[in-house]
């Protein structure tokens, strides 16, 4: 059995467990894959967490935190674990800081990251990066007390007891010890990420230029030998020619392809991603009978205007904008959001700026035809994995109307309409308390619960930064080890101002959470300036210190 375990509810569908030390949260995490309970959809592991999602239709966090208890304590996995050779220029700009740190020489410092065994713990900011625990107990390095904007690509770091690599161009605190020409990240190989779960690595100067990554698994070896970096998005709609297609007049603040998302690839540092108001994607798909998980468009801020190519039918729904429809002809139609409509060739399409909600969402029946990244055409903004926001002058080839596997149906997207604020209203949105209680007092959670808080302009698909007149008191100071976070997480910094994370939010981080908003797609609608009244039916909101974050207390 698995002991010294603590559980803490995470959002309604997610479950929080955590272990004494990283050691024993990388063996659950392999107990955890080896068991395969029923109901388990995804792991997330960290330093000292592993993050658990969950099917509520067919367990609950009380039954699985029973199961992991019981669940035997294997140790390690019985395959041989999949090696990787990285060779290093050791010239790192904080090579010196670090050996006065450690109170080594640089000759040392770089001995003794060769001579460590490191092994992957979990992943990181990006996809392809990971947390890499190794067994000299010399390498505790201190982060960088003001990050860098920018820490280029194959640049290898040390933070706390980690070692990394990172694998694209991207701001960090790490303290820089060397570079690599390795690519972590390759969608054109199986698996696209360099370190997965259990892999081993060890670090090697390089003598030339022409740098080399070895492997044991032979098949993959070619691809990582001197290897270009690649391209960190393997779909980019360009000009096609197709019978059925649109192309991009004006694409308004931004305007993206979207569908479901990848779940799934947690293991290799990818998010899920996909629609942010999921809803509303599903209803339009569903009023031009495609199936719910066909890629649309998702426009942000509307603005939008397209040049259609062919007959066709199309939907519009999420949130207030106007929908207008110009024919060739010049004759102007006018359509509502949540209903079906026709296209002819050389009509143009056009979104008005969105007046309550921010993000609408148009399906066209046959859906969109575009490469795909893990299977999905989801477009992720933070980790540059999907079709690119589309520019002016692209041309996006369209499916054809008839393969769509419905017929259309008015009734079928019925049922989406909801009420979305403008600017200066304010909405009431239910939260579930966790999983960081205990990061926060009796006053913090008053504060969380008790005020509005005001949505600012800062705010993307990787979060929405929340303004607040008192700011969220935290009983504690610093940062936890990275663990894992879900969409709609209510992540709390030291300034005690929370971010509301979105679809594209990282996988990990080291601030505490006080709350998950139940409602993510109507997050995904907030417009700055709206007013957000947070409540729940959560029975910890009467506990003295909110530090009960099992689900046995309450959940």
């Amino acid at each position: 059995m698995i002991d010294d375990l603590d559980f803490h509810t995470a959002s309604r569908r997610h479950l929080l467990v955590e272990c004494p030390d990283l050691a024993s949260t990388m063996h659950l995490h392999q107990a955890l894959e080896a068991a395969e309970l029923d109901g388990v959809d995804e792991l997330v592991p960290a330093a000292r967490t592993v993050l658990i999602r969950f099917n509520p239709a067919r367990t609950s966090a009380p039954v699985l935190a029973d199961r992991i208890r019981r669940l035997e304590h294997t140790g390690t996995d019985s395959t041989e674990p999949r090696e990787v050779t990285i060779d290093v220029h050791y010239d790192g700009e904080d090579l010196t800081e670090v050996a006065d740190l450690l109170s080594l020489s640089t000759a040392e410092v770089i001995t003794r990251h060769q001579r460590a065994r490191w092994q992957f713990a979990f992943s990181g900011f990006a996809p392809g990066f990971g947390y890499l625990a190794g067994d000299d107990p010399i390498f505790t390095v201190p982060r960088r007390s003001s990050p860098r904007t920018r820490v280029p690509v194959g640049a290898v770091a040390l933070a706390g007891e980690f070692t990394g690599v990172y694998p694209r161009a991207s701001p960090g605190g790490w303290q820089l010890i060397g570079r690599t020409d390795a690519t972590l990240w390759d969608l054109e190989r199986e698996p696209p990420a360099l370190f997965v779960p259990g892999t081993i690595v060890t670090f090697r100067e390089a003598k030339r230029e022409s740098l080399t990554v070895a492997e044991a698994s032979a098949e993959s070896s070619s691809s990582q030998q001197g290897a270009p970096a690649q391209p960190e998005s393997s779909s980019q709609p360009g000009e096609v020619a197709s019978a059925h297609a649109f192309t991009v007049i004006r694409p308004g603040l931004q305007l993206l392809i979207q569908d479901l998302g990848r779940p799934g690839f947690a293991a290799m540092g990818v998010s899920s991603a996909g629609a942010a108001d999921r809803s509303a994607l599903q209803a339009a798909n569903r009023l031009v009978g495609n199936a719910e998980t066909t890629a649309g468009l998702e426009s942000f801020g509307g603005g939008t205007k397209l040049a259609i190519n062919g007959a066709g039918v199309a939907a519009v729904t999420g949130a207030y904008a106007a929908i207008t429809v110009t024919s060739a002809e010049g004759a102007v139609f006018r359509h509502h959001l949540g209903e079906a409509f026709s296209l002819d060739n050389g009509d143009e399409l056009e979104l008005g700026m969105t007046e309550r909600g921010t993000r609408a969402y148009i399906a066209f029946r046959g859906g969109i035809e575009t490469e795909t990244a893990l299977g999905s055409a989801s477009a992720d903004t933070l980790a540059h994995l999907g079709p690119a926001p589309l520019e002016p002058d692209t041309t996006v080839a369209l499916g054809r109307p008839e393969s769509a596997p419905h017929l259309v149906d008015p009734a079928r997207g019925s049922g989406h309409e909801r009420h979305l604020p403008a600017p200066g209203e304010t909405i009431e949105m239910s939260v579930t308390l966790g999983p960081r209680g205990d990061w926060f007092t009796s006053a913090g959670f008053e504060t969380l619960l008790g005020q509005e808080w005001t949505v600012t302009h800062e705010s993307d698909r990787v979060g929405l930064r929340l303004a607040g007149v008192v700011p969220l008191e935290r009983a504690r100071t610093g940062e936890l080890p990275s663990e894992g976070a879900v969409t709609g997480a209510l992540q709390v910094p030291p300034n005690g101002q929370p971010v509301l994370f979105g679809p594209d939010h990282p996988l990990t981080g080291g601030y505490p959470i006080i709350a998950s908003v139940d409602d993510t797609d109507l997050a995904a609608q907030l417009a700055p300036g709206v007013k957000i009244r947070f409540v729940t039916d959560d029975p910890r909101q009467n506990d003295a210190d909110h530090t009960h974050d099992s689900p046995e207390n309450g959940h």
